[in-house]
């Protein structure tokens, strides 16, 4: 597993570092020199611009500039705060610098910028690293649109100046880098998006960096052997009465597919015993499509919705349910989510909550918060704003802070979108797979049946989500490298699951 710190822990982590004798000047100038050591390894030859600004990042970029230097490599500094400005330990990198033969010129105004780094092949951002707290303004606004314009390629030391670290949040301009060298340990904002997508390659530099002795707060990233070890393999003497039960309710007229393909992810996860339960007349449309799980047809009320009675039924099919998936395609009727509201309550099995399943509680979270089995709720950004009773504005500005919200006391929440973030209100994971093929109607639902076998498995809450949502993804990444992202359907993912599956086994 791998932590992405915040700009909180980081800062402990220097301060850790200094009480245990090591002095900044030396981590700048170890981070100075493996930036040096990406740089030549990015452009073999040619002139290498680096543009500074008045903090330490700026003062690792004055350490490149002298490394790289001193290994003969035309090399150059651009301030945008001149030697002078600076304060220690960045002023005396600057001054070594400039005793050493780096030569710089001080960015007065736009045009001088872009004269500078027309003659680049390499531009290195050492503007704002860890250190920006509010949108670029002025001269290095100025500087950051120059960068992001510029023809050479691009390398940001920490962080993509103008990405906010904590939630890789742009505010304004923002450099897009080919390659960021983070030192110690990935940032929040370097694996969150939009922020991923203006890291470029993130190359990781152990410069002596501590971890602070709390991590609270850091977001969890786990490889292949953590998620591995979970998986739930069969073994000989298995039979489908010992690999989970799961009940799949929803589907009502108009929505049946949500329902099945909610089953079939289930099913495909490996559950050994799926039923799928849905309003009397989507029966015979939900008996024409599935073949494998069983079919319950649930009574209606007198508008033909899922209501009181429908609830009633579940409950007793519950009985002999493993974990229940409840709310693709079921409806926003206010009777069904009466029911809904009413079975979050009774059920006293791992229920997982989608979709319409989401609609009918509202902002009213607490209510799963009191249930006396596991709930995970698998939210977008969109449900996530109402079940918080924010905007989705909100959501998308701190979609860490968001799924904690959500989650707690029971309640794992799965916060769909790029980089899908799982929390149990503590932790919160992110899922390094998964892409556009995943923009499309219903793969939410299949996703939804996986965490539901997962959970009827006797896995964990937390790892259930974690690892449905990697196979999720990597089913849909999978399916994508085949058929591209513009032609994957929700049924494409189904079909890759077992190469997701087998890239664990194997």
């Amino acid at each position: 597993m791998r932590l992405a710190l915040t700009s909180e822990l980081v800062r402990r982590s220097e301060e850790a570092a200094v009480a245990a004798g090591v002095a900044l000047a030396d981590l700048m100038e170890h981070a100075g020199a493996a930036v040096a050591a990406e740089a030549s390894s990015l452009v073999g030859e040619g002139a290498v611009v680096v543009v500074t600004g008045k903090g330490n990042n700026g003062g690792d970029g004055w350490v490149a500039a002298r490394c790289l230097l001193e290994a003969g490599r035309e090399a150059s500094v651009l301030a945008l705060a001149p030697p002078s400005a600076l304060t220690a330990p960045a002023a005396d990198a600057a001054r070594t610098a400039v005793a050493s033969g780096v030569q710089w010129s001080e960015a007065d105004a736009p045009d001088d910028i872009v004269l500078c780094l027309a003659k680049a092949d390499l531009i290195v951002d050492a503007v704002f690293g860890v250190g920006l707290d509010d949108a670029p303004r002025g001269i290095y606004a100025d500087a950051l649109a120059a960068i992001d314009d510029a023809d050479a390629l691009v390398l940001a030391i920490d962080m993509p100046s103008g990405v906010d670290t904590d939630t890789g949040a742009v505010r304004g301009e923002a450099v897009h880098a080919d390659v960021t060298v983070t030192f110690g340990s990935p940032k929040a904002g370097l694996v969150l998006y939009p922020g991923a997508e203006f890291a470029g390659d993130v190359v990781v530099a152990d410069i002596g960096l501590p971890e602070p002795d709390d991590l609270a707060g850091a977001l969890e990233v786990w490889d292949y052997v953590d998620l591995a070890f979970l998986l739930p393999l069969p073994g000989p003497q298995d039979h489908k009465g010992t690999r989970g039960a799961v009940l799949v309710a929803g589907g009502s007229p108009g929505m049946t597919g949500a329902v099945c393909l909610a089953s079939m992810g289930a099913l495909r996860m490996g559950a050994g015993y799926v039923t799928a339960a849905v309003p009397q007349p989507s029966l015979a449309v939900v008996e024409c499509k599935l073949t494998a799980p069983v079919k319950a047809g649930l009574p209606v009320g007198p508008a033909g919705t899922f209501g009181e009675a429908a609830a009633t039924r579940l409950m007793e099919l519950a009985v002999r349910a493993d974990s229940v998936v409840l709310g693709p395609g079921l409806g926003r009727a206010d009777a069904t989510a009466a029911a809904v509201r009413s079975l979050a309550r009774d059920l006293a099995v791992p229920l997982v909550l989608d979709a319409d399943g989401l609609w009918a509680i509202g902002e009213d979270v607490a209510t799963l918060k009191r249930r006396s089995a596991a709930t995970v709720v698998t939210p977008h950004a969109g449900e996530a704003a109402r079940l918080l009773g924010i905007s989705r504005e909100a959501v998308d500005a701190d979609r860490a802070a968001a799924a904690r919200a959500i989650a707690g006391a029971g309640v794992v929440c799965v916060l769909k979108g790029a980089r899908t973030l799982v929390s149990d209100g503590d932790r919160v994971v992110v899922t390094m797979t998964g892409g556009p093929a995943l923009a499309t109607l219903g793969t939410g639902d299949v996703l939804s049946g996986m965490i539901g076998t997962l959970l009827a498995q006797q896995l964990d809450p937390l790892e259930a989500a974690v690892l449905a949502a990697h196979l999720h993804g990597a089913a849909g990444d999978a399916a994508a490298l085949e058929m591209t992202a513009v032609c994957c359907t929700a049924e494409d993912v189904l079909t890759y699951l077992h190469e997701a599956v087998r890239d664990l086994i194997d």
